[in-house]
């Protein structure tokens, strides 16, 4: 598989030189009194990685981090611990295999988070501040798929909140915090949008199930996202059901709109609606969301910087999952496509969230739905789907 290679020239470093001197102490290490020896020591065995982070990650890189740790004691050995932890399989999607601990991580280490948003999301970092488009009117033909195949859709939306670490990292008193200020939030929206917050220990078996609720995997547990479950964990679901917020769950806040039919413009409308809301309640609690003018929204994970907007549509499905095609088309519309539980229904979702307006997110998934049902009808007629086949994105 192929390794990226690292620049000749750390451009990104050097802009942010001024930002990095201000941040790391003279020696940060020595109030932590961890034992640890020189970088080529400590250097993790990565042959076998098959994460973002296992290419990426030189000696030279590991050695310029080593010695740094931001403001509420990440160190990089805390960002890179998820990959080391699940190091991946050379035959499956390729994860991201870090997280940040705090928002100053991306900072902090932007010589190696700069490089691994650009490979997941194949879309630089620049200077410019990503671009913004919440206008669902811009989105065409999201009202439009064939109800025939697609049957359902839902968009999701992972927020951080200032002042606060990330999941990975963050205290039992923020996690609580957090929380407290949820329920503050919440209750502004609640004058527009009934609905009940609801603690994980409040729900009783029913409710888990229908919220699709499992107990921590062991990868959350071993990576701190867990820690202390499940306190200070919660759930706010709207009356009828189709907005629910989890809170301190994988991330402080996920905003999720679900409707029993594929209307993307519609479910693009309602969620950003509600969003806006609950941002503006934020605001007013001197706790924003947060926004780095380079990356745009950021998150625990590289893999959600940008817009934090996952868009997925359920589709029926029976000759093109068996395609020598798929993985090939697949790739080329950047989208994922999973089976789900259910037979022949699959859900089709968008791989990045970065360098692209959120309505154009949309617009990719919807074009892909569209696409996907123009060869589905193909096949089952008989025909051939070469021609219709994509360029590469």
């Amino acid at each position: 598989m192929w390794k990226v290679k690292p620049p000749v020239v750390f451009a990104k470093e050097a802009r942010y030189r001024p930002v990095l001197e201000s941040l790391v102490p003279p020696d940060p290490m020595s109030q932590f009194h961890l034992r640890r020896v020189t970088p080529e020591l400590e250097f993790p065995d990565l042959n076998r990685n098959s994460t973002l982070m296992g290419r990426i990650l030189t000696l030279p890189m590991y050695r310029r981090q080593f010695d740094r740790c931001t403001q509420s004691g990440v160190i990089f050995d805390d960002v890179i611990r998820p990959g080391l932890e699940e190091p991946g399989d050379w035959s499956g999607p390729v994860f991201v295999g870090c997280v940040a601990g705090d928002a100053q991580s991306y900072i902090l280490f932007c010589d190696f988070f700069d490089r691994i948003i650009e490979a997941f999301h194949q879309h630089k970092v620049t200077k410019e501040t990503p671009q913004s488009d919440l206008n669902y009117d811009n989105l065409k033909g999201g009202d439009e798929l064939d109800s025939s195949y697609a049957v359902s859709c839902e968009l999701s939306i992972v927020r951080a909140v200032e002042d606060f670490s990330f999941p990975t990292h963050c205290s039992r008193g923020e996690r609580r915090q957090l929380l407290s200020l949820a329920r503050r939030a919440l209750q502004r929206l609640q004058e527009e949008l009934p609905g009940r917050l609801l603690t994980l220990e409040e729900l009783d078996q029913e409710q888990k199930t229908k919220l699709n609720l499992n107990s921590p995997s062991p990868f959350q547990l071993r990576t701190g996202v867990a820690r202390d479950w499940p306190d200070a964990r919660a759930v706010w679901v709207s009356e009828d059901g189709s907005l629910v917020i989890w809170i301190n769950v994988d991330d402080h806040l996920k905003v999720v709109n679900t409707r029993d039919n594929a209307n993307v413009t519609e479910a693009l409308r309602n969620i950003y609606t509600y969003l806006q809301k609950l941002e503006d309640s934020y605001r007013e609690l001197k706790h924003p969301f947060i926004w780095k003018q380079q990356l745009g929204w950021v998150t625990s994970s590289p893999a959600d910087v940008g817009t934090g907007l996952r868009v997925k549509v359920h589709l029926r499905l029976q000759h093109l999952p068996r395609h020598r095609r798929l993985e090939d088309v697949l790739k080329r519309l950047r989208v994922h496509m999973d089976q789900t539980e259910s037979p022949g229904l699959y859900c089709l979702s968008n791989v990045g969230t970065f360098g692209v307006s959120e309505v154009a997110l949309a617009q990719l998934v919807v074009d892909g739905v569209k696409l996907i049902i123009a060869m589905e009808k193909r096949l089952k007629g008989g025909g051939d789907i070469d021609d219709l086949v994509p360029t590469q994105k």
